[in-house]
């Protein structure tokens, strides 16, 4: 692929997406999510995660969904490039701005590199500086505020008013959500008889389009989320029954902690998530070394998350039972 990127198909899916647009998202969005961005992401590899010295459950078979193979290191890049198909060539070349923990930047930059469109990544100070290097490498300007997501995603919103950028939300999008479910249409095609599907959890956006499809093909499927003890958004707002703001955050995988998600998430995950567990940081850390040492594969603390609940024992499938975790972002974490 090169950098240049058909002016046409822009303006061609603008059309598309904008007829029709419903608040929640459904399978058939998420399939035209797939062919829209075909070409422009990558398939990733389904693991069987087998021999091993260490097995992290007593599941039969256990898949690994690798998206820390994906272009920029993580599935963002899914939802970030059929938001761009979802603009006109006029609304790309106002500029594009986001706030992330840094996946979901480097998804928006690399859409904005693809048509050389400008990108400003709001990033909050715990953001890791490899990342913000990372963005800019992409061409992306990075402007630090804030400590959390949330304040960095405010800034960043009050930019795109005050200079006509167009903002891509990272996981309340209908349209950011259908891009992230073609990582669920892609195990259900590879894998159909998943049981068990282990997807972490920031904002919601990923596990909302994951679950959207795999239930679609399979209506039995158990979708399990995992969270950080040390930013439980969505577990203390099912459990509430409604929107919880925690009121600080304390996990280093600041990937997995905004403080609040949002209305459609929630309504997703209330329909098609079975349970939330939460593992702590040491537990990803444990996980993401474990995926280094037994499979080769290099995880970020979030992208581990799914095998920490694993390894932990908060999840216990059935020996019978056939498991997918989805390994969602790449990094070094176990490689200290």
């Amino acid at each position: 692929m090169t950098g240049a990127f058909p002016r046409r198909l822009v303006i061609f899916v603008s059309r598309r997406v904008a007829k029709g647009r419903k608040h929640l998202v459904d399978l058939k969005d998420i399939q035209a999510a797939q062919a829209r961005i075909t070409g422009y992401v990558r398939r990733t590899p389904m693991m069987e995660a087998k021999p091993v010295k260490q097995s992290v459950c007593e599941a039969q078979t256990l898949y690994l969904k690798l998206e820390s193979l994906q272009i920029t290191g993580s599935f963002k890049a899914r939802g970030a490039v059929n938001k761009l198909l979802s603009l006109s060539s006029e609304q790309v070349a106002c500029g594009l701005v986001t706030a992330s923990g840094g996946n979901h930047g480097l998804g928006v930059a690399y859409a904005g590199w693809l048509v050389k469109a400008p990108v400003t990544i709001y990033l909050p100070h715990s953001t890791p500086l490899s990342k913000a290097q990372k963005l800019e490498s992409w061409g992306a300007r990075v402007v630090f505020e804030g400590e959390v997501w949330d304040e960095a995603n405010r800034a960043a919103m009050l930019a795109a008013e005050r200079e006509g950028l167009n903002y891509f939300h990272p996981f309340a999008d209908p349209i950011v959500i259908a891009g992230q479910g073609t990582v669920g249409l892609e195990i259900m095609e590879e894998v159909p008889g998943i049981d068990m599907l282990l997807v972490a959890i920031g904002g919601g956006g990923l596990i909302s389009g994951v679950s959207i499809a795999a239930r679609a093909f399979n209506p039995g499927i158990k979708v399990i989320g995992v969270e950080p003890v040390g930013a439980p958004t969505l577990y203390e707002s099912l459990r509430a029954g409604q929107l919880v703001e925690l009121s600080q955050i304390s996990t280093v995988a600041n990937t997995l902690a905004p403080r609040l998600s949002a209305p459609i998430n929630l309504e997703i995950i209330r329909q098609n998530v079975d349970d939330i567990v939460l593992v702590t940081d040491e537990e990803m850390r444990e996980a993401a070394r474990w995926l280094w040492f037994e499979m080769g594969v290099s995880a970020e603390l979030s992208g581990a998350a799914t095998v920490a609940a694993l390894l932990a024992d908060k999840v216990r499938p059935e020996q019978s039972q056939r498991v997918c975790a989805l390994v969602c972002g790449a990094g070094s974490d176990g490689q200290g």
